[in-house]
This record gives structure tokens, C-alpha cells and sequence, in this order.
């Protein structure tokens, strides 16, 4: 076993338990053990294991990019100090001026990228997993764990319509225009999918401060990269990786929307969005609480008030009685 081999062994491992719990929960609600669909929704169901692993790593990620936001007016500073030094002595300054800052107030410049490098080692052991199903010998070769020989040969056998094979790609379709079509179009919902996503966090969710900064500019450079990504992505992995990454962009996606909707960037567009919603939503509320009140107030078992009478001495009460 080689050194990538090694490091991957245990994220295999992990990957093939999933799917198989999973082709035996679908197997065991009378779909075919053999069945494309059932091993589609065998890696549909280990996206969202792996993603709800993540939530607390999601978190913690919004946390970060929020005191990154915080220290972004001193990392200027130390920036404007070092302006137009280019000698070395001046750039390590830099660098050990903003580590000491970044440590000082708790934050990772990296931390927005760590639930992607978790899952890339996941993204290719399973599709090392597939590659392995699908050379299995005579004596059908198992996986790292769970994944036994039956189970190996089933998987890597397996297609879509019985014409589609979950283990070929475009480049590997070989004329088998069910493939190409089927992984155009889910290239085509993948892009999408990361396209919108970019869109609304840098539409909705980046305050004036953030849009000014040069990290916004390279955002919109990989706005329009990651399709040339997916591109050659759809051309090279099969059908069965595929599913994995087009589900995960979706997660991406409505995780991603109900973020910017519930724990916005403050001072950016969706922040005032929210702002009003809850000032709207605090109005009917002190509606309906008059409402309520006047509701009760006219009921049935409601006290009459009237003007309060003024008491009158003895003397002008008699003078009063004489008028009569």
C-alpha cells in the first residue's frame, strides 16, 4: 500500500460502513440490491452523513469569518505600515505582526476553507472505492471494510436504467450517450448550484468594509472559475462521484441560504434585510397584544367605566335640592 494509500485506508473504511448501511436500509425498503438507484441513494444518503458531521465545524467557521471581520480594520493598519517595503526584513515584520494578531484575537485565515479540505479526502475514497469495485477479479475482490465481495461486484455493476453504469464518466462513455447526457446535465445543476451559492454570499452577505477588500475581488474571479471546474470535473469522474459532489453543492446551497438569512454578516444587505423582518415581526406582535386586549376589554364580563362625579358639600347639595 502506498503513502496515499495509508492516509486514505481509514476514510475509506469510514466511506464504505455508510454505504453499505445505507444500501441496506434502501435494500430493506424493497428496493433492488442491485439497482443504480439504490447505490445512488447509498452515496446520497453518505453526503448527509458526512455534512451533518460537519454542522459543528460549519459553525465554528461562521465564528472565525465574523472576528475575521472584526480585525479586518488592524490587518490594514499593518498593512498601510508596511506599504511599498519590499526588503525582507519588512515583509517578516509584516507576517509576525498579523500571526501575533491572529493569535491574539482567536482567528484562522484558514478556517473558511476546512470543511472543504475535510471533505476532498472523502471525495476521493469514494471514488477510489468505485474505481476498486469496478476492477473486481473472478473471485470479486473486496473493499478496505464493510464493502464484501457480493457487495463490491453489485457496486461496481451497478447503473442507472440498466444502460447508465455508475462507474463510467464522459471520457470513459465511450459512445454510451445515456452517460453523456446524464453527466451534462448534472454538470450543468452543479454549477448552478455553486454559482448561486457564490452569488448570494457575495450579493447578501459582505458588508461595505468586506466589498472593499481585495479577498471580494478574488471572489469574483472564482465566481466564474469554479464552472470551467466543474466542466472538467463532469469529464472526468464518473457518475457515481458525481452524485456525491452535485449532492453536496445542494446542502451547500440551502445551508448556506438559511445562514445568510438567520446569522447574517452584520452591516451587509442581508443583515438589514433581517433587521426589518424582526422590526415587522415585533409590530404585528404589538398589534395582536392591543388587539387581545381590546378583545377582553369588550367581553361580556368587562367593567363599565364612567367620568368620575365631583363630591358636593351639604350647603350647595340643599341649594341644588331648592332649584328642583
Amino acid at each position: 500500500m502506498d503513502f496515499i494509500g495509508t492516509i486514505l485506508f481509514p476514510i475509506k473504511w469510514a466511506v464504505e460502513a455508510i454505504l453499505v448501511f445505507w444500501h441496506g436500509v434502501w435494500t430493506g425498503l424493497g428496493l433492488h440490491p442491485d439497482a443504480g438507484l439504490t447505490w445512488v441513494l447509498s452515496v446520497v444518503g453518505l453526503v448527509l452523513v458526512v455534512r451533518a458531521a460537519l454542522i459543528p465545524i460549519f459553525v465554528r467557521q461562521i465564528k472565525s469569518q465574523r472576528r475575521m471581520l472584526e480585525v479586518a480594520p488592524q490587518i490594514k493598519k499593518i498593512q498601510d505600515k508596511y506599504k511599498g517595503k519590499k526588503d525582507q526584513f519588512s515583509r517578516e515584520a509584516m507576517s509576525r505582526e498579523t500571526m501575533e494578531l491572529y493569535k491574539r484575537t482567536g482567528t484562522n485565515p484558514l478556517s473558511s476553507c476546512l470543511p472543504l479540505l475535510i471533505q476532498m479526502p472523502i471525495f476521493f475514497s469514494l471514488f477510489s472505492v468505485l474505481s476498486e469495485a469496478q476492477k473486481y477479479d473472478t473471485a470479486h475482490q473486496a473493499g478496505v471494510g464493510f464493502l464484501n465481495g457480493p457487495l463490491s461486484k453489485s457496486f461496481g455493476e451497478a447503473s442507472l436504467f440498466n444502460i447508465a453504469p455508475l462507474k463510467l464518466a464522459i471520457s470513459t462513455a465511450d459512445g454510451n450517450w445515456t452517460v453523456i447526457i446524464i453527466a451534462a446535465v448534472m454538470v450543468i445543476l452543479m454549477t448552478g448550484s455553486q454559482f448561486i451559492t457564490q452569488l448570494q454570499i457575495m450579493s447578501k452577505n459582505q458588508s461595505p468594509e468586506m466589498k472593499a477588500s481585495p479577498t471580494y475581488k478574488q471572489q469574483r474571479i472564482l465566481l466564474y472559475i469554479l464552472p470551467l471546474v466543474f466542466a472538467f470535473s463532469g469529464y472526468a469522474f464518473p457518475l457515481g462521484v458525481m452524485f456525491y459532489w452535485l449532492t453536496s453543492n445542494i446542502w451547500t446551497m440551502v445551508q448556506q441560504f438559511l445562514v445568510i438569512r438567520n446569522m447574517p454578516t452584520p452591516g451587509s444587505e442581508a443583515a438589514l434585510a433581517r433587521e426589518a423582518r424582526m422590526a415587522r415581526k415585533s409590530q404585528r406582535r404589538g398589534i395582536s397584544i392591543i388587539e387581545d386586549n381590546a378583545v377582553v376589554a369588550s367581553g361580556p364580563e368587562a367593567k363599565v367605566t364612567t367620568q368620575r362625579s365631583q363630591p358636593v358639600n351639604k350647603n350647595r347639595a340643599k341649594k341644588q335640592g331648592g332649584k328642583k
